[in-house]
Order: C-alpha cells, then structure tokens, then sequence
C-alpha cells in the first residue's frame, strides 16, 4: 500500500472520526461525576457540564430534524426560545446519565444519517431566524461540519469546567 492509500478517507468517514473525536472529548469531561457536580457552576458562567451535554444533544438533534424535514422543523417562537434557554440547563428532576444517554441515541441517528444520506450536496432553506442571513440555505455536508465545529466548541468550554471542579484535564 502506499502513503496515500494508508491515509485518504471518504467523506463521510473523515466527518464520522471528527464527530467521534470531539464527542469523546465532550463526554470524558463528564465521566465519573455526580448529578450535583454536573449541575454546579464552577465559573462565573452560567454554564455547567450537564447543561452543555445537554445543550449539544438538542441543538445536534435539531439539525438532524433540520435535514430530514427542512426549515419548520427549526422554526423559532416564543416557547422554543425559552425551551432553547433551558437546554443549557441540568434540571433537578434529570440526572447526568440521563442527557448522556439521549446525546449517545441523538449522536448515532446522526452518524446513521451521514452514512446513509443519497447526497451530502442536498440543501435545505434556513428557517428565518435573526441568526441566519435572509434567503440562506445548508446542505447536509455544512449541517454536519456546523455539527463538528458545535461539539468541538463545546468540549472545549467542557474542559475548562470540568478543571474548574477537580482539575481534571481533557484536551491538556
């Protein structure tokens, strides 16, 4: 075999070992913590370790719905904002377990859906929101990198939490 063949992936495998990567990197910055250590805020930001997993199940489930049924499936009103606004949140009633297991169901309907999707090139409007330009749309392919991109931030704002609790390091 030479170099190339050894290293040139497809497509889709590059976008699923990226998903993969970053999602490992997300969900070790919560293993072996508590339901109250996942809710407690160890920054001055409102953020916690159990809202962001939670957070990025639901904005990732959100564009999968986006890319099998088009822009109603993101349609914004004034009680999906305030739903937006508690999906940073690990509520009393949910437990860590809980929003990891619906982040693990939610991440396998999305690879099922890069594996499985006739053509990355297919395109969707953008619902209108104050957030995307007017007129825009996204192909699957730019729905999955947004999805990269999305974890890959939130892991990383994950890390500095998680050190902020017991010094764990993910990425360092």
């Amino acid at each position: 075999m030479t170099t190339n063949e050894l290293t040139t992936t497809n497509e889709r495998d590059d976008l699923l070992e990226s998903l993969a990567a970053h999602r490992g990197f997300l969900l070790r910055t919560v293993q072996g913590l508590t339901d109250d250590q996942a809710r407690h805020r160890s920054t001055v930001s409102a953020l916690t370790l159990g809202g962001l997993i939670k957070h990025v199940a639901r904005v990732e489930k959100g564009w999968g719905d986006f890319i099998l049924e088009g822009p109603a499936a993101m349609e914004m009103t004034e009680d999906s904002y305030a739903e937006h606004a508690a999906g940073f949140v690990l509520g009393e009633h949910e437990t860590l377990a809980d929003v990891v297991a619906e982040y693990e169901k939610v991440g396998q309907r999305t690879e099922d859906l890069v594996r499985t999707l006739p053509d990355l090139g297919a395109a969707q409007p953008l619902p209108k929101a104050p957030w995307f330009p007017p007129g825009a749309v996204r192909s699957a392919r730019r729905v999955f990198i947004h999805i990269v991109a999305e974890t890959a931030q939130h892991a990383g704002h994950a890390d500095i939490l998680r050190e902020a609790i017991d010094g764990q390091k993910t990425m360092g």
